[in-house]
């Protein structure tokens, strides 16, 4: 990996600061059907974020695959709610994001909800218990059913690229990742072709 690449991505530990984060793990080990998966989410600066529960269902080629079903509780600091529709969350085995995919129950209509991310990491707690850890950059490519597909969140993504110090190269790399997604979804490319209908159906019987 080049210099650059691993300045790319510190992995905040905390209040202290950012440090070189070059431990990052994409490839989960040892995932079984069925486990429990954690995501947790942290923003850059090392501040928590959602955590939301799910079971594993599986891989293909785009990367693995976690159902978040109706009445799971979710939080992150100053806010917690319980989920009112299934969702799955696709883990893709390169890129800067996550995508969760969300079925007709959203109470707002959304389809796809693509949280733009870097710092993958896979982190195993215990036997059947794994957490999936990500940092969270700010932009989201939404597609909603009123509002169809549109890149959210861009004031908050040059707001806290002054505030919690952005690398350059990074501000770069995730607003073309948006733009990128944006297309895609629009275009229907795949994973965001219907390919999340297989793992809904393997998420609810799994």
């Amino acid at each position: 990996m080049r210099d650059e690449d691993e300045l790319k991505y510190p992995g905040p530990a905390g209040e202290s600061g950012p440090v070189l984060h070059t431990t990052t793990t994409r490839v989960p080990n040892g995932l079984e059907p069925g486990q429990l998966v954690v995501s947790r989410n942290r923003k850059w600066n090392g501040k928590a974020h959602w955590v939301v529960p799910g079971r594993y269902v599986g891989e293909d080629q785009h990367g693995w695959w976690i159902f978040q079903g109706t009445n799971e509780f979710c939080s992150r600091p100053g806010a917690a709610f319980y989920t009112r529709s299934d969702a799955v969350l696709l883990v893709p085995r390169e890129g800067d994001w996550v995508a969760t995919f969300y079925d007709s129950a959203h109470p707002g209509g959304v389809r796809v909800y693509i949280d733009l991310a870097v710092g993958h990491e896979w982190t195993h707690i215990r036997p059947e218990v794994t957490e999936f850890h990500v940092i969270d950059m700010d932009l989201d490519v939404i597609r909603t059913e009123a509002r169809g597909v549109f890149i959210d969140d861009q004031d908050e993504f040059a707001e806290h690229s002054v505030s919690m110090h952005y690398p350059q190269r990074l501000i770069e790399d995730i607003q073309a990742a948006a733009d990128g997604l944006y297309h895609a979804v629009k275009a229907q490319h795949a994973p965001f072709d219907g390919t999340d209908v297989e793992w809904f159906t393997k998420g609810r019987t799994t």
